[in-house]
């Protein structure tokens, strides 16, 4: 009978980079993935940015500290990306900047003629814009099967077409039964499963965190005139819309926030349509054709910070969840963070300038 250091639930982006950390720190690992594949849901789903303000200002440490990993690793194309605002908007940009600049962010304010030079065809009453150089592309199927080919190649095991029902632990060991009946055990049992994390804590008999999975849209469309490839990303200061340029198309969300049960999320006509108007009351291009849709769940705790750690009422349980839409961008500096958590290691130069207590299971106590 092989007997696991960890059992990580989920082989999203989450629980892929949080076993690449444990392996690499000697532990044996196994994943459960639900799916046929790793990656089917959120992870397969993102609008694939990394941007440093994204999230808010607590997340700004984990995304910051990942991001000499991803430049290094080339999982990185440099966009930049643009926050804009119309007229009457200015006291929001001035509360971005106050937010954002302690946190380190690269940000600058720009003007109308700096923003209509870098967006061609927007409208006349957008006047304002924060430009954040450093924003960039992530190459997200890249990393994520990077993250898996590091696990893989540490020694963990995957499983996929592994639902998790039923957990029981006894003498510091859990025993987890599949849907296909297969029983696996292990000494901690850590919760990666994005939009499904509170049954997975309840199963374990844990006290769910509260984790609301919310459905997100996003469109890819074909405009006139062609999308420049150079266009950066361009997002609301009021959170309406964003929108970038992929492959010669425009991919655009209406930033909806749906509540959702924990699903395979399908996109709504009315979303669609709502991405489409935003960006018409932005830019002059003309709308040719939708060619995709498609929406994704992004998972948050009441407080919008992830929870990693241990759980600190049921033994040999932790979290590693609640992620929102920030999870693939902070994936490296969360994972090593999660690993010195778990392996009760101390920081290192990723991690010095992170605070675990932000996103400790323990704050829902």
């Amino acid at each position: 009978m092989t007997s696991y250091d960890f059992a990580i639930i989920g082989a999203g982006i989450a629980g892929a980079s949080l076993a690449a950390e444990l392996t690499d720190g000697g532990a044996r690992v196994l994943m459960l993935e639900a799916e046929d594949r790793p990656g089917y849901h959120a992870t397969g789903r993102s609008a694939a940015f990394w941007e440093e303000c994204y999230g808010g200002p607590e997340i700004v440490p984990l995304t910051l500290a990942s991001g000499a990993y991803l430049r290094d690793g080339g999982f990185l194309h440099q966009r930049g990306a643009l926050y804009i605002g119309r007229e009457g908007d200015e006291e929001l940009v001035t509360q971005f900047m106050q937010r954002f600049v302690p946190t380190g962010a690269t940000i600058q304010h720009l003007g109308r003629p700096e923003l209509q030079r870098r967006i061609g065809g927007i409208r006349h009453d957008w006047s304002d814009a924060i430009w954040e150089p450093m924003c960039a592309d992530i190459d997200v199927a890249r990393l994520h099967a990077h993250f898996l080919a590091q696990a893989q190649g540490g020694g963990a095991s995957l499983e996929c077409r592994a639902r998790l029902v039923n957990a029981t632990r006894a003498d510091g060991q859990w025993t987890l039964t599949t849907e296909r009946g297969e029983t696996h055990h292990a000494a901690v049992l850590v919760n990666a499963a994005g939009a499904w994390a509170d049954e997975i804590a309840r199963l374990a008999g844990a006290q769910p965190a509260a984790i609301s999975p919310y459905r997100r849209t996003v469109v890819q469309v074909r405009v006139d005139p062609p999308v420049p490839e150079d266009l950066p990303l361009v997002l609301d200061i009021r959170g309406r819309f964003y929108f970038k340029p992929e492959a010669g198309r425009l991919w655009v969300s209406p930033h909806d926030e749906e509540p959702s049960e924990p699903c395979d999320a399908a996109p709504e006509e009315l979303a669609v349509a709502e991405a489409i108007a935003r960006l018409e009351e932005v830019v002059d291009w003309r709308v040719e054709a939708v060619e995709h849709k498609w929406a994704g769940l992004r998972s948050f705790t009441p407080d919008r910070r992830p929870v990693y750690g241990r759980d600190p009422k049921v033994e040999g349980f932790a979290w590693f969840a609640g992620q929102g839409g920030f999870g693939i961008q902070t994936s490296p500096a969360a994972a090593r963070l999660g690993r010195q958590l778990l392996l009760d290691e101390k920081p290192d130069a990723m991690t010095a300038g992170l605070d675990p207590e932000l996103y400790s299971a323990a704050r829902f106590g």
